[in-house]
């Protein structure tokens, strides 16, 4: 997989930190809440609860997205506009653990990963 997309710019924004809950901000907004939040080295993640803004659907943030944390405000910044986040793939639980899953995410959000706020 590609690290560029799975790893965090910066490894402490994720140290000891349980991400649960916070606010996912996309350019335009808000995209819901994180979920869940992996603690694999090598894959990391966030699983965001989009609630009624794309119809309940929950969507992977990969960790290379993330832009910025404040941790004090409870928020993650992405370099995604709200438009490319409900055009990703559809996280469903019980096929993540398949790697042509992962390989589909880690496809969309490539050209997204490593680069600044748009």
């Amino acid at each position: 997989m590609n690290d560029t997309v799975w790893s965090y710019r910066d490894s402490t924004w994720s140290e000891d930190r349980d991400l649960v809950g916070y606010e996912v901000e996309a350019d335009g907004g808000s995209i819901g809440t994180v979920d869940s939040a992996s603690t694999e080295t090598a894959a990391q993640w966030l699983v965001v609860d989009t609630g009624f803004w794309i119809f309940g659907k929950k969507r992977v943030i990969p960790a290379g997205v993330v832009v910025g944390m404040d941790h004090d405000a409870k928020r993650v910044i992405i370099s995604m506009s709200k438009d490319q986040v409900k055009a990703a793939p559809d996280y469903e639980d019980s096929e993540w653990a398949h790697e042509d899953a992962r390989l589909r995410h880690a496809a969309y959000y490539e050209p997204y990963a490593g680069q600044d706020r748009a």
